[in-house]
C-alpha cells in the first residue's frame, strides 16, 4: 500500500470519531486502531496469507500544533460564503491536466455547479457549489492536499 495513502488514512482516523478502520486492497490489509491520547495509534499491515507473521508498525499520533494567525491576514480575507472541503484528498481545479479550470476568480457560479475535483483513494469527487454567486477567491493551489473542513473557495 502506498505510504501517502497510509498517512492519509491515519490522519483521517486521528481527526475523526472513528475508533477503528480496516482497509483491504488486493491481498494487503491495513488496520488502524485509535487508542487513548497517552498511547500511540497502532497500524497493522497484513500481507498475503503466505506469510506467518503480520508486520506491525507503531505510528505516533500527530502532535497538535498551535499557530496564531496574523491579524492582518484575517482582515484580508474577502467576505462571502466559504466553500469547505467535504473530505481529505488532493485538490484539482480541472478534470484533467491541461484542461481549463472549472472556475476562475470572477467566475459566476450557480448552486450545484462544479467548482473542483477532490481525489480521495483513487476516486475523483466533483465538489459542487452550495451557494450561487461570484468566485471571489480560490484558497487552494492545484494538486495541493486538502483536509476535511479546509476552506477552498470564497463565493460572494
Amino acid at each position: 500500500m502506498d505510504l501517502r495513502k497510509l498517512k492519509t488514512l491515519i490522519d483521517l482516523v486521528a481527526e475523526s470519531d472513528i475508533e477503528e478502520l480496516e482497509v483491504t486492497e488486493g491481498e494487503s490489509k491495513v488496520r488502524i486502531v485509535k487508542s487513548s491520547a497517552s498511547q500511540q495509534n497502532q497500524v497493522v499491515m497484513m500481507q498475503p496469507q503466505q506469510q506467518q507473521h503480520p508486520a506491525q508498525y507503531q505510528v505516533a499520533a500527530p502532535a497538535p500544533v498551535a499557530v496564531a494567525a496574523p491579524v492582518e491576514a484575517v482582515a484580508a480575507v474577502p467576505e462571502g460564503h466559504i466553500v469547505k472541503s467535504p473530505m481529505v484528498g488532493t485538490f484539482y481545479r480541472s478534470s484533467a491536466p491541461g484542461s481549463p479550470a472549472f472556475v476562475e476568480v470572477g467566475s459566476e457560479i450557480k448552486e450545484g455547479g462544479t467548482l473542483c475535483i477532490i481525489e480521495a483513494m483513487k476516486l475523483l469527487n466533483e465538489i459542487e457549489a452550495d451557494a450561487s454567486g461570484v468566485v471571489k477567491k480560490i484558497l487552494v493551489e492545484n494538486g495541493q492536499p486538502v483536509e476535511f473542513g479546509q476552506p477552498l473557495f470564497i463565493i460572494g
